[in-house]
């Protein structure tokens, strides 16, 4: 049985592959997919990748675009998650910023540089007209527990992180929500390490074939929205409207999209230049 190792953020935008792995339907094809949590995001799993691992990675469009224009030897392989990503933007429960005029200037947590709450810290800038050298600061706080102590404790002013995700700890008064910044493009795609892509790439068909099936039908899955509400421990009305704004995909992320995003990351010297859409994208 062929092993391969599958990275990706504990988050109900990755139930599908949770319950493909339940269902044992990889091992059918004998398959054995190891599921790893990363709860420091984008950027952990771009080290994963590096490092060998993890074969495939669940990431964030901007992250692995990033990544792999800096070295990593990884291929996008499909958009996963077709619609963007609504990060909320979020302050400790009793900070005096009341507005995301109020944290021009401040410090934004994020979970490590070339994460994607590094990356989306400088769209919601560019977004609001801030000067990008002089209105930005980070202080690197690895995961969302982290945020959490950063923001409680002073150490940091905002946060930025999927709005679904953190809104049980607004309900909690631990954070309270100022704003939304969606990501301009797909959210989430999948890449695959160019070495495990050139050696298995049936596997990796295989693979996308099984999650592919049960994204197409994910939202006709009987009460997946109070599945998802008891295993995320989301209020039931949030999940509903989440399941209403999210659209997954089969298909491999467009030419048009990759540019727009190299664009976007290149006005904001994130990426030092841009590719060829051949660098970033294998077709399987």
């Amino acid at each position: 049985m062929k092993k391969v190792n599958i990275g990706g953020v504990p988050e109900h935008f990755n139930l599908a592959w949770y319950l493909t792995l339940k269902n044992g339907e990889y091992k059918a094809e004998d398959i054995n997919l190891r599921w790893h949590d990363y709860h420091g995001g984008t950027g952990a799993m771009c080290k994963g990748l590096r490092d060998g691992d993890i074969d495939i990675a669940v990431i964030l469009t901007e992250g692995i675009i990033k990544d792999i224009i800096d070295g990593n030897p990884s291929k996008i392989v499909q958009t996963f998650v077709e619609t963007p990503l609504i990060w909320g933007i979020h302050v400790a429960e009793n900070s005096k910023f009341k507005t995301t005029t109020d944290i021009k200037g401040t410090r934004a947590a994020i979970s490590r540089y070339g994460s994607g709450s590094h990356l989306m810290a400088y769209i919601n800038a560019k977004n609001n007209g801030w000067d990008l050298e002089k209105d930005l600061n980070f202080e690197v706080i690895k995961n969302l527990n982290g945020a959490i102590k950063g923001l409680t404790d002073g150490e940091a002013d905002y946060f930025m992180w999927e709005k679904f995700t953190t809104k049980p700890l607004v309900d909690d008064g631990i954070f309270r929500h100022i704003d939304t910044c969606p990501s301009p493009w797909p959210c989430f795609v999948i890449a695959v390490r160019e070495e495990f892509i050139e050696n298995n790439e049936d596997d990796l068909k295989t693979i996308l074939d099984i999650i592919n099936q049960t994204t197409s039908e994910f939202k006709s899955i009987p009460s997946i929205d109070k599945t998802i509400a008891n295993r995320y421990e989301q209020e039931l009305e949030d999940v509903q409207e989440w399941l209403y704004l999210t659209e997954w995909s089969q298909d491999v992320i467009d030419k048009k999209t990759i540019e727009y995003v190299q664009e976007q990351l290149f006005d904001l010297n994130i990426i030092p230049r841009k590719v060829e859409y051949s660098e970033l994208i294998h077709k399987i």
